[in-house]
């Protein structure tokens, strides 16, 4: 974490293919930011309304109503701040607010009015407000810098004076400059954030995660993963943190819900922020995904998952606890291994290969460009060939404090701790204690919510092994000196932590964190190892800082060149910023003689709830109203039944859970939720013969909150 001071001395605190779907003009062009909507191709495709009625400048249009809930995206459905997202957005939230006596995590959870919504802890909104492209601005301040480091410093120092610019320009909103092309071009967003979120109405668990992990990423899919959620300001109409006298906010647009839903092969669309993708990238890149990345965290959180489910088997509490940090390894573990398979299913690597042969020669074949990129290819090479010497060093450095608990708490603790012994009185030093105890109190103890002494011994036992197994360019010094083998590194890790204070929260806020002598006068073998390790750390960053402004200079240069050769304006890769991407429901044919179809109904849940596995567990109710074919208006006639399901060839990706899914006239018809396996591959390329994404049926969604939950006030809200 980083700290503050009270003074303006800067502290700076190192923390350790080829069928083209209708309408696209090219298989990796289908996250629009709001800039390029006019070359989307929609009213093509089948959009009914008029473009400027998703985004005008000025203006409010279908953008208004979409908002970021942390790494998710959700819409507002009502005029009084109500949000329709993910179970699985809401997840850690619904966590925190669960004991073993109120498991609204199991059991769900239903307001029945607003008095009785509980804060969403953690959770906050950001909604864009206006974006602005400053690429001249960053670019020009770095066009005669040849230094890599120096470069990369200059970058983030523009972008932080940007930011500062922004928010001073307009404190009610918080500013971010976000690359949309390495090192080509940056554009300067500015956001509204909401820190009040409320939980409303939460499906049971065994609705919300019907299928479990069996069933993630995976077509066909029987899951209600939906939850509502409300924004809260204060009465001034600003933002507020939670209070029981602040007001639900009322967004500017929010979105008509269509109870109707769609049919096979409609137009729909998806507002949403998705996180990352990497399409524009070299061949080396797709290698170290598929040699080192992928591989690395995969069996890493694989372990993690097989420790921290054997702490909480009999213990229901341990098991709440970590039970968002299982869910969220499950998800990125199976994803990770569902890119592999892709990767080598396509041999996307011969691909790539490939088109930056054709590039290399193109380049060559053209004097102007051969003066300007002519060793760019070699350079690129070059890079990763750096790189790859210590993958297994980095990721190793990447993972260390997300996987043991206790070492995080360490470096917090050692970072404040550092931070005082540079000042140049005990006065100061006690001033910048005094300034930041409080935030570092919080850290620690959101750090402590998802600890658990037997995991974070074993995960620790497992990260110190594989570092002592490293060799050449791999190795870690702090790990070294301790000369560990496989058994010795499980031992030293279980004495370390046993022995540690670390492991008594109580004493480390009360007690340590009491004042700054106490802080100051603290010993602790776990702190002297992350102290030690930080060193590592510290000259590694140094290095890594080094190689990001090469690839910043290489990368921007890469895209241009690239650009010349295919002739074409390439659209960014998503950065969780606002895109847009469309397309039609329908099925797809994964394996020969397989065919899927796009909707899924209730009878699938039944059918699989006959299996008699624990994650094909579903209420009672939604048998009785099966049998009773209670379907209400949420029937689809030629279905027979409800549609629990969608699919649709839809251009998404991490951060787009909780978009809202559209028709062609803008209204809400579904929530996307997830990717079918063989399309965790989108990443890196997209292709409409496999890449499809999945939704809730917004049938599903209100027949279970009108036939199961009782839930009827969220249907009166939203106006069905």
């Amino acid at each position: 974490m980083k700290f503050k001071h009270h003074t303006t001395i800067a502290l700076a605190l190192l923390l350790s293919a080829t069928n083209v779907p209708l309408g696209k003009a090219n298989p990796d062009e289908g996250m629009y930011p709001l800039s390029d909507l006019n070359r989307a191709g929609l009213k093509k495709a089948g959009l009914k309304i008029n473009e400027k009625d998703i985004y005008n400048p000025g203006q409010v249009g279908l953008v208004d109503a979409l908002v970021q809930v942390s790494g998710c995206t959700g819409s507002f459905v009502s005029n009084r701040g109500l949000i329709i997202t993910n179970h699985h957005c809401a997840f850690s939230a619904v966590q925190l607010a669960s004991t073993a006596i109120n498991n609204y995590l199991k059991n769900g959870f239903v307001a029945q009015n607003q008095e009785q919504e509980i804060e969403a802890k953690g959770l906050k909104i950001r909604i864009t407000d206006s974006y602005e492209d400053v690429s001249a601005k960053i670019l020009n301040a770095v066009a005669n810098i040849s230094d890599p480091v120096e470069r990369i410093n200059t970058i983030k120092r523009k972008q932080e004076e940007l930011v500062r610019q922004a928010e001073k320009e307009d404190p009610t909103i918080k500013a971010e400059v976000s690359e949309m092309f390495i090192g080509k071009s940056y554009v300067l967003f500015r956001y509204k954030t909401i820190e009040d979120v409320r939980l409303v109405y939460i499906p049971r668990q065994n609705i919300g995660e019907f299928g479990g992990e069996t069933d993630n990423w995976v077509w066909p899919r029987h899951t209600g993963d939906y939850s509502f959620l409300r924004a809260y300001v204060g009465k001034d109409g600003k933002s507020a943190s939670f209070s029981k006298d602040n007001v639900p906010y009322q967004p500017k647009k929010h979105l008509k819900v269509n109870p109707n839903g769609v049919n096979e092969n409609d137009f729909t669309f998806i507002l949403g922020y998705p996180g990352k993708t990497f399409r524009h990238r070299p061949a080396q890149y797709i290698k170290y995904q598929q040699d080192y990345l992928l591989p690395y965290v995969s069996n890493l959180y694989d372990f993690q998952n097989r420790q921290m489910e054997e702490a909480g088997k009999d213990n229901t509490d341990i098991a709440l606890s970590l039970a968002t940090r299982i869910k969220r390894n499950a998800n990125v573990l199976k994803n990770y291994r569902g890119k592999l398979k892709g990767l080598r299913g396509i041999d996307l690597l011969s691909t790539k290969k490939q088109e930056d042969e054709a590039l290399a020669a193109f380049i060559l074949s053209k004097p102007e460009l051969k003066d300007k990129y002519g060793n760019l290819l070699n350079d690129i090479a070059a890079y990763y060939r750096l790189s790859d010497q210590d993958a297994l060093k980095e990721l190793w450095i990447n993972n260390i404090y997300n996987s043991t608990s206790l070492l995080k708490v360490a470096r917090d603790l050692n970072t404040l701790k550092v931070a005082m012994i540079k000042e140049r009185s005990s006065q100061t030093a006690k001033q910048l204690f005094d300034y930041n105890v409080e935030q570092l109190k919080k850290s620690i103890q959101e750090t402590y919510e998802s600890y658990n002494k037997q995991a974070d011994e074993r995960i620790f036992g497992k990260m110190l092994a594989d570092a002592a197994a490293f060799r050449d360019k791999n190795q870690i010094m702090a790990v070294q000196k301790l000369q560990l083998d496989t058994e010795s590194a499980n031992n030293y890790a279980t004495q370390i932590i046993n022995g540690s204070k670390l492991t008594d929260q109580n004493y480390i806020l009360n007690t340590v964190l009491a004042n700054a002598s106490a802080l100051q006068q603290f010993d602790d073998k776990l702190l002297n190892f992350q102290n030690e390790l930080d060193n590592d750390i510290v000259i590694f960053a140094a290095e890594q800082k080094r190689r990001e402004g090469v690839l910043n200079k290489l990368m921007g240069d890469y895209v241009a060149v690239k650009e010349i050769f295919q002739a074409k304006n390439f659209v960014p890769d998503a950065n969780s910023t606002l895109r847009l991407t469309y397309g039609h429901i329908k099925g797809y044919a994964p394996a020969d003689a397989t065919y899927m179809k796009p909707f899924t109904t209730i009878e699938g849940i039944i059918q699989k709830g006959n299996l008699g596995l624990p994650e094909f567990d579903y209420p009672q109710e939604i048998k009785t109203a099966y049998l009773n074919k209670n379907f209400g208006p949420y029937l689809k006639k030629d279905l027979g039944s409800v549609p629990v399901n969608i699919l649709y060839d839809m251009d998404t990706t991490g951060g787009n859970s909780g978009s809202p899914i559209m028709n062609a006239n803008g209204e809400l018809i579904g929530v996307n939720f997830d990717r079918a396996y063989d399309a965790t591959i989108n990443d890196f390329a997209w292709n409409e013969r496999y890449s499809r994404s999945i939704g809730v049926d917004i049938r599903y969604v209100l027949w279970v909150a009108d036939k199961i939950d009782n839930a009827n006030f969220i249907l009166k809200e939203m106006g069905i």
